[in-house]
């Protein structure tokens, strides 16, 4: 079934379907370009132009989704850079991560976060756990604890379509 739609309005007439290669991806952004940069007004939403834009938008958005995926970033860069949008220093999380000489040791990356300590940043900060939990994905199982786990059929099949097995 072919997912397209027909814009027929004065000065629009172009096909809009699910971008599915690079070059249709390109083209969507080249026509999204042109579209805010046609006029020095506002789009307004109800407009062919406006329909056209928004509908665009989430094609290229789900295009991105797929092909580009963002991960969540490195927990010490989140906890940087939630110092810095606060305006904190060190010593401001002192409280949190159990005192100044420790803040330094984990923002060295001389000490790894603690699950309180993950919490904490998490209530008061308002930090995403998945972004504090990010930089664990070096934690494993050795090899042979690995496999008894994995003849369990259940875990096994878990294991073998998670995201998580996927960066292993």
């Amino acid at each position: 079934m072919q997912h397209m739609i027909k814009l027929t309005q004065p000065q629009y007439d172009m096909k809009i379907k699910i971008l599915k290669t690079e070059q249709e991806y390109d083209d969507a952004c080249d026509r999204i370009y042109t579209l805010i940069h046609s006029t020095e007004k506002a789009i307004e939403p109800d407009s062919p132009a406006g329909e056209e834009l928004e509908l665009l938008s989430l094609l290229v958005e789900k295009y991105e989704q797929e092909h580009y995926p963002v991960g969540a970033p490195d927990p010490i860069e989140a906890i940087k850079f939630r110092m810095d949008q606060m305006s904190l220093k060190q010593v401001d999380l002192a409280p949190l991560l159990g005192g100044k000489t420790r803040v330094s040791e984990i923002l060295n990356r001389k000490r790894a976060l603690t699950l309180k300590m993950i919490v904490l940043l998490n209530k008061y900060l308002g930090i995403p756990f998945e972004s504090l939990i990010a930089g664990n994905m070096d934690i494993q199982l050795e090899p042979e604890i690995l496999e008894k786990l994995l003849s369990n059929a259940s875990i096994k099949e878990y294991y073998s379509g998670s995201k998580t097995a996927l960066l292993h």
